[in-house]
Formats: C-alpha cells, sequence, structure tokens
C-alpha cells in the first residue's frame, strides 16, 4: 500500500490509536487518557477529559518557545491603505488585555459572546479573549442585516457584544452600531454590553451600556488562560438561511484543536514561520479554521486581508499579497478566481509579481469547476489543490494531501477522503454505490476530531439533520461518485440533481460543458418545474470581458455542446446571459432561490447575499424571456 493508503486505513479501522497520537502535537494542561467516547445519541466524543486552552496552545506556547519576536499576523487593508504586523508577543499582550476588559465586564466560562467585526486584528484579537477566558464565542458576518443578526442574539444570548464601529468596502462605508441598535430591539434577549472598537473611518456614537474598546483595554489587567475540558464549546457558527432559524453549529476546543494541528502538515505542509493567506472572512468557517486557530497552532504567520479579489485595486491584488509577504499556502474560493479571470483573463497582471515562494494553491466553499482549474493549472507552476468541506465539519473533508502523499490531480475531484473521514457513497437503499454511479455522499461514524458536536440548544435538531437518513452516518447533503481509482467527484448539493422525463442528471456537468466555452466566465445550471417532464434544465452565464455581445450565437453554441458532450435526454435548450449572479459573501451561488424564482414561488432576499440588486437582475432577466413561472415569483418582504 501507498504511504496514504496506510494512513488512512488507520484512521479508520484504528481511530482511537490514530487520533491518540494526533493529540501529542497539542501542549495540553491535562493530556487525555480517553481519546473516544460517546454520548447518549452515539455521536462521538474526543478526548473527554483532557484539558486545554486554545489561546495558550496558539500564542503563549509559541510565545514561550521563544518564537514572539515572529509576525502572528499581517493585516493588509486595500480599502483604508492600511498595514500592520502583530508580532506572537504583541498578540499575546493585546488579547491578554482584551481579555482582562472583558471579565471586568463579567464574562467568564462558559458565557456567549457575540463578535460583529469587519476583517481587522481587533477580529481575531476578540476571537481568541474569548477562548483565553472559556467564553463560546460566536461571530457574525459584518454587514448582516439587523433581522439576521437579532435572530443569533435570541438563540446564543450573548453577555456582551463586541463590535467594530464601520465596515469599509470598495465604494462605502458601512455604519456597524446602527444595525446592532436595531438588532438589540427586535431580539427579546438583551445583552449586558457592547463594546465598540473604533475606526477612523467612521467612528460611533457610544450610548448608555456601550464601552469604548480602548478605554476599556487601558485600564484592564492581564488575564491568564482558564483550561477548559476538550468537549467544552469553543464557538457557535451560524449557518447561512434564507428564512427560518439558522442552526448554531457547535464546535469543541480539544478536538478542533487536534484536527486543526493535523491538518496543517498533512493538507497544507506547513512548517512553523511560514506564512498562509487564507482569503476568506472570519464570519464564515473557512475564516475561523485557516485564518484565526491554524495558523497560530502550527506556529504560522497568518494574513488578514481586508479586500477583494479585483477591484482592491485590480485583479492582481492576490498575487501582490502572495509577493510582498512571500506567502508559502493560499487558498480561496473559485468564485475569486473566477472574478479574476474574467477581468483578466490572460493573467496579464500575474506578471507584475514574483510568485515563487507560493507553494500549494488551495481551493474551496463550492465545487471547482474544471474550466477553471485548467485555467489556474496552465497559469501556475505550483498544485493546484480542490478540497471539500463544510461547516459543519470545521477542516477539510477531502482533499490531495502533500504532507502525506501527493497525487495527480483531476480536474472536478478533491482528489481522496482526509485521514479521519471514512467517506462512503450510498444509493437511495443506503447501500454502497459501485464505482461511477453517482448517490448521496455519507461519512460513516464516529466522525473525526473537528466536527460539530451539536446544534447549539437543539441537540434533536442535530440529530434528525444529519444522522437520522442513514442511521450510523453523517449526511452530507451532497452527491457524488468515487471513480476506478477511488478519486472523490463531489457534483453539487444533492437538490441540484435533477429528474428529467425520469432520468436523473447532474447540474454540475452540465456547468462542466457550459463553463469551458471560451467565451463563460462563469455559470450556473439549474432545474426548473416542467409539467411533461417534471424537470428542465436552464444556463445562466456570465460573459468574459470582451465577448462581442451575440447572445443568441452564443445560446446557440453552448446548447449545442451539452447535446454533443451529454446528449440530447439533457434537454438543455435555453440559455440566459446574465452580468451577475446572485452569490453569498462567501462565493457560493444562490441555486435554490433562482430555482424558487424560475419556478414562480415567492423569494426572499437572503442576509448572505453578497449584492441584492444581482437576484433582482436575474428575476427579471427570466421574467423578459419567459423562463418558466418567473413573472409570477414576488419578493419576500423580510
Amino acid at each position: 500500500m501507498t504511504l496514504y493508503q496506510r494512513t488512512y486505513q488507520q484512521s479508520v479501522e484504528h481511530p482511537e490509536t490514530f487520533w491518540a497520537e494526533q493529540a501529542k502535537r497539542l501542549p495540553w494542561y491535562t493530556p487525555p487518557a480517553t481519546t473516544l467516547s460517546y454520548d447518549d445519541q452515539q455521536h462521538a466524543c474526543w478526548f473527554g477529559d483532557g484539558e486545554l486552552n486554545i489561546c495558550y496552545a496558539a500564542i503563549d506556547y509559541h510565545v514561550e518557545q521563544g518564537r514572539g519576536g515572529q509576525p502572528a499576523i499581517f493585516w493588509d487593508s486595500p480599502v483604508t491603505q492600511s498595514k500592520q504586523t502583530v508580532t506572537y508577543h504583541e498578540l499575546r499582550d493585546r488579547v491578554a488585555k482584551f481579555a482582562g476588559g472583558l471579565a471586568s465586564l463579567g464574562v467568564t466560562k462558559g458565557d456567549r459572546v457575540v463578535i460583529y467585526m469587519p476583517m481587522v486584528p481587533e477580529a481575531l484579537v476578540a476571537m481568541y479573549a474569548c477562548a483565553r477566558l472559556g467564553a463560546v464565542h460566536s461571530v457574525v458576518f459584518g454587514g448582516f442585516a439587523p433581522h439576521e443578526l437579532a435572530i443569533r442574539i435570541e438563540d446564543a444570548e450573548p453577555k456582551v457584544i463586541v463590535a467594530a464601529s464601520c465596515g469599509v468596502e470598495v465604494d462605502k462605508v458601512l455604519p456597524y452600531k446602527p444595525i446592532i441598535e436595531q438588532a438589540i430591539a427586535l431580539s427579546s434577549f438583551k445583552p449586558d454590553a457592547c463594546v465598540v472598537f473604533q475606526r477612523e473611518a467612521l467612528r460611533a456614537e457610544l450610548l448608555e451600556g456601550d464601552y469604548d474598546w480602548a478605554e476599556l483595554v487601558a485600564s484592564a489587567p492581564f488575564a491568564d488562560c482558564v483550561p477548559v475540558k476538550a468537549t467544552d464549546p469553543l464557538y457557535v457558527l451560524y449557518t447561512s438561511g434564507t428564512t427560518g432559524k439558522p442552526k448554531g453549529v457547535v464546535r469543541d476546543t480539544g478536538g478542533y484543536a487536534v484536527a486543526l494541528a493535523y491538518s496543517m502538515e498533512a493538507i497544507y505542509a506547513l512548517e512553523p514561520g511560514d506564512v498562509m493567506f487564507t482569503a476568506s472572512d472570519v464570519g464564515w468557517v473557512v475564516g475561523h479554521s485557516y485564518i484565526v486557530y491554524a495558523p497560530l497552532l502550527r506556529g504560522c504567520t497568518t494574513i488578514v486581508y481586508e479586500g477583494k479579489p479585483v477591484k482592491t485595486p485590480d485583479a492582481g491584488s492576490f498575487w501582490r499579497i502572495i509577493d510582498e509577504y512571500k506567502v508559502k499556502s493560499f487558498f480561496t474560493a473559485p468564485t475569486a478566481f473566477r472574478a479574476i479571470k474574467k477581468e483578466d483573463p490572460d493573467a496579464k497582471l500575474l506578471g507584475n509579481y514574483d510568485i515563487s515562494s507560493l507553494e500549494h494553491l488551495y481551493v474551496a466553499g463550492e465545487r471547482l469547476d474544471p474550466p477553471t482549474f485548467h485555467w489556474l493549472d496552465d497559469l501556475l507552476d505550483v498544485p493546484v489543490i480542490d478540497h471539500w468541506w463544510q461547516t459543519e465539519t470545521g477542516w477539510p473533508i477531502a482533499a490531495n494531501l502533500p504532507g502525506v502523499e501527493a497525487v495527480p490531480a483531476k480536474a472536478g475531484s478533491a482528489t481522496y477522503p482526509v485521514p479521519g473521514f471514512n467517506v462512503q457513497i450510498l444509493d437511495r437503499d443506503g447501500e454502497r454505490a459501485a464505482p461511477m454511479q453517482q448517490g448521496s455522499v455519507v461519512i460513516k461514524q464516529p466522525l473525526p476530531p473537528g466536527c460539530l458536536t451539536g446544534i447549539w440548544r437543539d441537540p434533536q435538531r442535530f440529530h434528525s439533520a444529519y444522522m437520522a437518513a442513514f442511521p450510523g452516518y453523517y449526511l452530507t447533503g451532497d452527491g457524488g461518485y468515487f471513480d476506478e481509482d477511488g478519486y472523490l467527484f463531489i457534483m453539487g448539493r444533492t437538490d441540484d440533481v435533477i429528474n428529467v422525463a425520469g432520468h436523473r442528471l447532474s447540474t454540475g456537468e452540465m456547468e462542466e460543458v457550459v463553463g469551458g466555452h471560451s467565451a463563460v466566465a462563469e455559470c450556473a445550471v439549474i432545474g426548473i418545474h416542467d409539467d411533461l417532464k417534471g424537470q428542465l434544465p436552464i444556463g445562466l452565464v456570465i460573459p468574459k470581458d470582451g465577448f462581442d455581445g451575440d447572445e443568441a450565437k452564443l445560446e446557440a453554441e453552448l446548447i449545442s455542446l451539452v447535446r454533443e458532450r451529454i446528449g440530447p435526454i439533457a434537454c438543455f435548450k435555453q440559455v440566459l446571459v446574465v452580468n451577475r449572479l446572485p452569490k453569498t459573501r462567501s462565493g457560493k451561488i444562490l441555486r435554490k432561490l433562482l430555482r424558487n424564482i424560475a419556478d414562480g414561488k415567492q423569494f426572499g432576499i437572503p442576509s448572505t447575499i453578497d449584492d441584492p440588486t444581482s437576484l433582482e437582475d436575474v428575476h427579471v432577466a427570466m421574467c423578459e424571456r419567459s423562463v418558466g413561472a418567473a413573472e409570477r415569483a414576488k419578493p419576500l418582504d423580510l
């Protein structure tokens, strides 16, 4: 067997032995004697009798080991023309002081703190300060609407809210304080206090119960790290939803720390002192795991980037960051590269920068479509690694693993399951699918360390949402297959499989074909209701810059391509050219909303949407082309 095969086999056949060895990477206060146990519903609990503090393991420990002068954070903010370097020693002191300030407001072990911050170093300071005290943080993406913030306040019941006075975007400054005040007014639960970090772009007016960050820290004592059990919660992160109550994913402390530390070596192949650039946001799981916690647990330097892949100032911004900070590992979402490719299709701006420090490029957040993979693979002299995971798992489920054994990539595949994740494909009857047969992607229990341990205040929802469909397995909600070589292909959410006249077809496969056209920068294929065939696919495409504007010709060519590659059985007969596709801020196309519009259903503008007008534009385009029942769709007043 190969090294990967031996490692993976040990992890799924002897998980206790495997993870007991990985736990030795951390500086525990009380090393765990018990590696794996189970709760009343037979969900895995890891390192239950171990004690640690993730703030100590990620910051204080490195200072004690003589790494205090090394940069822990590089902050780069093209939107404010600001930069800052924070060493491990400086970060330790700033975190300890802010933790002391929170403690002076009554925050203790087990209390919740909602953090509503943009991409500034203080966001990391606030998160680590909570962890230092044993408090549970819940980060809400800066700019979320008052209604959505209020739902999270009601559910988490935070003692304190920590916020910035504003967020700064390419063309505007967004005041945060009025949003917080509206959210508190809407919520039946009222926090005791609000701490505001004042930004020069827009200072907030402080009211009764508000505290200025700088003044609070000035008089605060240093707070020591509080030992917590490995199974104690570190944070609650709410999954996005268009309506209804969001799910608060609960992450434990010890299992998460062990999993992240392992991943930094096995997946990201980083050594202490290396620089990692993850272009995401601390409001998402990617930011939690690979901006905030994992790089510092490994003793690396993390980059906090307050900007966009384009327009801050141009499509060369990521290349500049890699050059300037000598980035070794870079991680972002495929949609970021599609935006870059649209504005700079030949990557001419790359020629302005030296990115020779880069050793690996990682993408996740949505499926890496083959055209974007090939564009990157042809452009760069480093491995392009598509890896797949979820908010719920907290770290990658499948990836190429250069820290264990790198293998050749296949376009459209996330390569192999990561050690610890016993990934299987099940058919509708719960039977193992054969190679190349699509089915539901599941993970056999026990889930490895780092995965969700529950839904905040709703244990039954945890079981019903993830564990009930296939007893003994965690349901990912994604569809996919293994090929004959054991490569895992994730084809999208299971509801992205459409039924055309009794034939189950993957819209992901159609997107591969459409996205491969030389004039297409980005696309989505959705299934819409049809009285005769059940469902029919329709394509929405964004042309590349320089497109000649002949939409009828492009539509005909794309229809012909799908017919040629997939067959007339796909019934792919309609393409809309649009300027934008509605996406979440993390880059996921809102396909379910697009289907609702096309089927004439009411639709809401979700709080997670990056640009609400993009949804309205698509709605108008669908009505003009008489797509489905789009003219009957009405926006919900949320």
